[in-house]
């Protein structure tokens, strides 16, 4: 009886441990796509232009 708690402890724990790697990745994921603020300052053929966001 014993070694059944132990693995669905164990189960427990490594859903868990999944649970909070998808959360982190998905959050990164968000802060990537995210479209950035503050000023943009771009150099191009047409020379210096200057972007606020």
């Amino acid at each position: 009886m014993q070694l059944g708690a132990i693995n669905r402890n164990t189960l427990y724990l490594i859903i868990g441990v999944l649970a909070v790697a998808v959360v982190a990745l998905g959050y990164q994921l968000y802060q990537e796509r995210k479209e950035p603020q503050g000023m943009q300052i771009n150099v191009g053929p047409g020379g210096i232009s200057i972007e606020k966001k």
